[in-house]
């Protein structure tokens, strides 16, 4: 590989030559192209380290030792992802050595200079790989941090499904050392996700729950009406206005102030103009609330939603209901029809 690259650099020093390119230019590559040369050929080095023979674990200690030299060439070259796949190869050193915080280090390392190229396949499993083995040593901590982190780049892939799965990993986490504040956030981010995803039975099993250990605390009691009223917009899309209201019920059980807020009285109206299948009356409430309190960027298009469920009922009743008035004139034209044929108009003036 290294006398390949160093072809390379010959054949492209004759051609920036011949294009008379800006000498600081063309010297800055060639600088860049010598790193990207020793650092391939110490990386060489330290896998043939590797593949001989050792005594105590010398061999692993050696080729670590190149390979921070190379991933010290990658790093003057801007060769990110190269400095990224060295370090994951650091990594299986020290894991060989048995260092495993330095091993969880240098995958967290390698993950950082992937996200750098975009290369987010690569970064989440760098990632994965450090989670095991800072559960293994009990930095949970630590791990619940590497948990957000891949939740979070799944996010930017716009995976829910699977940002949702490390956000409960990290939730599960969190509660396991007591820390019911921090799991909540990523409940709320669970809930949100699953709603997105169309799992709304979920969504508000954690939007409920969130409210519940919030009515205990004086200084997240406050927020209870917010996670109420997510929960309660996830209850519109059951379509039932019984379990709705049933829901609602539990609502003002729970909160004993829930009933006299703008939140309740906006799912109620909400409720009802479902019950009629009437989407002006829906588009009237949702404007009514939102003239005093904005919709969030999660809550405006979960009610969209909602909003075109609604509409494709109603035009579903206006269907049938226009059926029964094409249907009906006609019934009662083929029973008159039949009646004049077999007893003639002479009583039957009113036909």
């Amino acid at each position: 590989m290294g006398n390949q690259i160093s072809e390379l650099v010959k054949k492209f020093r004759e051609t920036a030559n011949n294009m008379k390119l800006d000498k600081s230019v063309i010297n800055g590559l060639f600088i860049m192209g010598d790193q990207i040369s020793r650092g391939e050929e110490l990386v060489n080095k330290a896998e043939k380290k590797l593949n001989g023979w050792g005594i105590f674990g010398s061999k692993y200690h050696d080729a670590a030792h190149l390979l921070y030299k190379a991933v010290d060439c990658f790093k003057l070259a801007q060769s990110w992802d190269r400095v990224g796949a060295v370090y994951v190869k650091l990594a299986s050193c020290h894991l060989k050595l048995d260092q495993k915080h330095e091993a969880a280090r240098s995958y967290d390392i390698a993950a950082d200079y992937y996200k750098m190229t975009k290369n987010l396949k690569e970064a989440i499993s760098c990632l994965e790989k450090a989670t095991h083995i800072l559960l293994d040593i009990g930095r949970l901590n630590a791990t619940t941090g590497h948990y957000q982190d891949i939740a979070k780049l799944y996010e930017h892939e716009n995976n829910l499904e699977l940002a949702i799965v490390y956000y409960q990993k990290t939730a599960d986490l969190f509660q396991s050392m007591d820390l019911t504040s921090f799991a909540n956030q990523c409940r709320q981010k669970i809930a949100e996700y699953s709603a997105k995803v169309g799992k709304f039975q979920r969504s508000i099993a954690m939007f409920e729950e969130i409210a519940a250990y919030s009515i205990r605390n004086n200084l997240l009691k406050y927020g209870v009406r917010g996670h109420l009223l997510n929960a309660g917009i996830c209850q519109l899309f059951r379509g039932n206005a019984i379990a709705i209201n049933n829901a609602l019920e539990r609502y003002q059980i729970l909160d004993t102030t829930f009933s006299g807020t703008r939140e309740c009285k906006l799912l109620m109206g909400l409720a009802a103009a479902i019950d009629k299948r009437d989407v002006t009356e829906f588009t009237s409430c949702l404007k009514e609330y939102d003239s005093t309190i904005k919709l969030d960027k999660w809550r405006t298009p979960v009610l969209l939603k909602v909003k075109e469920a609604l509409k494709a009922k109603e035009l579903e009743s206006k269907g049938q209901l226009g059926w029964l008035f094409y249907i009906v004139p006609s019934l009662f034209v083929l029973f008159c029809t039949i009646k004049v044929r077999l007893f003639g108009t002479k009583n039957h003036r009113y036909l």
